[in-house]
């Protein structure tokens, strides 16, 4: 007895021969060649099923405002500065409709996990976090919210927003992140946001060292703190552009105090490409974190969204698939072996930085499945191939046909 079975379908890691899919009570229950049950069937057409992407590093609560933003120079300084005047007028519905136009995507476009921070301060109060709380249990059907309770603008120069991420860690925040890079004591700051996670017992994740000056960067504070606390494997960086502008030897040496501390890392392609290298003539620099060197190392890395239509990334629809796309294609990333590694970054590798379950496809496991118009993951990221539907515990949360070429009669 079954409830479902996917058949002719392809999995992840080279197998030529599709196979049939048996669901039973959200679970998968069977994978075999061919599964005789009387069970409605969906004909996955030779595509890819794999677990689903996950999204490790968004900012759904600020999403979608290029209206009310103005995009001069287009540096990070000017982001910082125009969304910090924006979110003070965020509503929580304001906030629920343009993370729920995001999400949204992010479900069509294959994503069922995904890790959102969310910014508390004076000036954004608790309607953005009240709001993505409500995203979180209305969304649950389609895909897992982990939500990061954020200082976006310092910590330490306002104290106030300490206590307000302490409130929130209290009301139903999974995680607790800072932004070093933005307080005028980054080192004290770090302490302080550990500090939180020790009293709540939750993982950490911070934006760091987003610019390309080789020197000075803050790897060496979070290293310190993660180990001095037994942190290992809980903590996350995103950006490290740093890692770009440094020579080889230099972030292979970062790299390995990474992978020694378990800590991960979220490289941004679209983000950290249009904020960076402004001012520069001439060859201008890629300023992506080198991801691949980095995973061989033994880092997890991911590669995430970011932000959605604002002024720290005025594009995007939410799709990882594109977005693996962009970042082999930016980093010159085409063996087949490196393109399974860029897919570990948004499905695998990304759901382990986040602490959810890995999405493979075995007997046992949920049945959180993704179905993709590929004959493989190789091809799934050569050819941003798109997603066609999807199912989460074992009922299915979407449907995008594939197109057909309407020929003259």
């Amino acid at each position: 007895m079954l409830d479902l079975v996917i058949a002719n379908a392809h999995l992840p890691g080279g197998a030529s021969d599709s196979c049939d899919i048996g669901i039973l009570d959200g679970m998968i229950a069977e994978i075999a060649p061919r599964i005789a049950a009387d069970a409605p069937r969906y004909d996955a057409g030779h595509g890819l099923a794999f677990g689903g992407f996950t999204e490790s590093h968004i900012h759904l609560d600020k999403a979608c405002i290029l209206d009310r933003c103005a995009i001069c120079e287009g540096t990070l300084a000017e982001a910082v500065s125009q969304t910090a005047q924006a979110k003070a007028a965020f509503t929580e519905e304001d906030v629920y409709r343009r993370a729920a136009r995001v999400l949204e995507k992010a479900i069509v476009n294959g994503t069922n996990r995904l890790r959102t921070f969310v910014e508390v301060d004076p000036r954004a109060r608790f309607a953005s976090f009240e709001a993505i709380k409500a995203i979180k249990r209305d969304y649950a059907f389609a895909i897992d919210v982990s939500i990061c309770a954020f200082s976006q603008d310092g910590l330490t120069q306002e104290m106030q927003t300490w206590d307000m991420l302490d409130h929130c860690l209290r009301e139903g925040a999974d995680l607790v992140g800072g932004c070093p890079y933005t307080d005028p004591d980054p080192t004290r700051h770090i302490a302080l946001i550990f500090d939180l996670a020790d009293r709540h017992g939750c993982d950490v994740d911070f934006h760091l060292d987003f610019d390309l000056d080789p020197q000075g960067t803050l790897i060496p504070q979070v290293v310190a703190e993660t180990r001095r606390r037994h942190y290992e494997g809980r903590v996350s960086i995103g950006h490290v552009t740093k890692l770009a502008a440094m020579e080889p030897a230099a972030s292979d040496a970062w790299g390995a105090e990474l992978a020694d501390a378990g800590i991960a890392l979220s490289v941004l392609p679209a983000t950290d490409m249009f904020l960076l290298g402004r001012g520069i003539d001439g060859l201008v620099p890629r300023s992506i974190a080198p991801a691949r060197r980095l995973q061989q190392l033994g880092v997890t890395v991911s590669i995430a969204s970011n932000n959605i239509l604002n002024p720290f990334t005025p594009y995007g629809d939410a799709s990882l698939g594109r977005m693996a796309n962009f970042y082999a294609n930016v980093q010159q990333v085409s063996r087949d072996e490196d393109l399974a590694g860029v897919f570990a970054m948004v499905t695998t590798a990304a759901a382990r930085q986040i602490g959810a379950t890995l999405p493979s496809l075995e007997k046992g496991r949920v049945a959180d499945i993704v179905l993709a118009d590929a004959a493989d993951e190789i091809a799934l990221v050569r050819e941003v191939a798109p997603v066609l539907a999807g199912w989460k515990r074992g009922i299915q949360t979407f449907s995008r046909p594939r197109p057909q070429l309407i020929r003259p009669q």
